[in-house]
């Protein structure tokens, strides 16, 4: 797994755009389209705004989720909240192209049968992600694969249900489809990351991160994240 350090969360975020750009055009030079997966955070947002400035055939781009808390549409809470605003209102993308966790449907167990199958329309059987971006989380959490939460123990499918963490349950990829990933990329800011990025570089099976492929992984990191590498 390679490691790249910058100076700040806006240069890792200018970064990523450039990365995931790349990954885009070989994707769709190969394959005719670019399929994506993105978490949260302050850091993406930004990366995805960067993004929107990169030359990338948009009408090519499919973007899922990798994690959402189980809460009302429009809501501050909602991953897809901040993914609408930082791409629909810069890049040329129709909201049809981000294919949203299916949070709000009244039976939470078959919503994520249902976006096992939407993943399989447009990245075959058993799915392979051009490209997931994964954060990190102070307590080794990435996705919403939760420190001794049940989920992290489901192998035989794709997209999973969480107990309640910081108040909310969640909607979130698994390993399987996350391991399946052609590319990798971590972003990392903030001191409270610097513990938890030795483990993730460590493959340190104590923290969730720390079970995810590193084979195809690349990992960007601010200063303060990678002070105790």
């Amino acid at each position: 797994m390679n490691i790249e350090v910058l100076a700040d969360a806006d240069a890792v975020a200018q970064q990523a755009a450039k990365v995931i750009a790349e990954a885009a055009r070989k994707a769709t030079d190969a394959r005719g389209q670019f399929v994506f997966a993105v978490s949260g955070g302050r850091t993406p947002w930004q990366m995805l705004r960067a993004l929107a400035a990169e030359d990338i055939l948009w009408s090519a781009v499919q973007i899922f989720q990798v994690d959402e808390r189980i809460a009302p549409p429009g809501d501050a809470d909602r991953n897809l909240t901040h993914l609408r605003e930082s791409l629909l209102e810069h890049a040329p993308i129709e909201p049809a192209q981000i294919r949203a966790m299916p949070v709000n449907d009244p039976d939470l167990n078959k919503a994520t049968t249902d976006y096992a199958r939407e993943l399989q329309e447009f990245a075959d059987n058993p799915p392979v992600l051009d490209l997931i971006h994964l954060g990190l989380g102070p307590d080794g959490h990435t996705a919403s694969l939760i420190p001794n939460d049940p989920v992290v123990q489901v192998t035989n499918c794709d997209v999973a249900l969480t107990g309640e963490y910081q108040n909310r349950c969640r909607m979130t990829l698994t390993y399987p489809i996350i391991n399946r990933a052609r590319q990798i990329l971590w972003l990392v800011t903030g001191s409270d990351k610097a513990g938890p990025l030795v483990q993730l570089r460590n493959a340190d099976p104590a923290i969730p991160a720390g079970r995810v492929n590193q084979a195809h992984a690349m990992v960007l990191a601010d200063k303060a994240a990678a002070a105790n590498l």
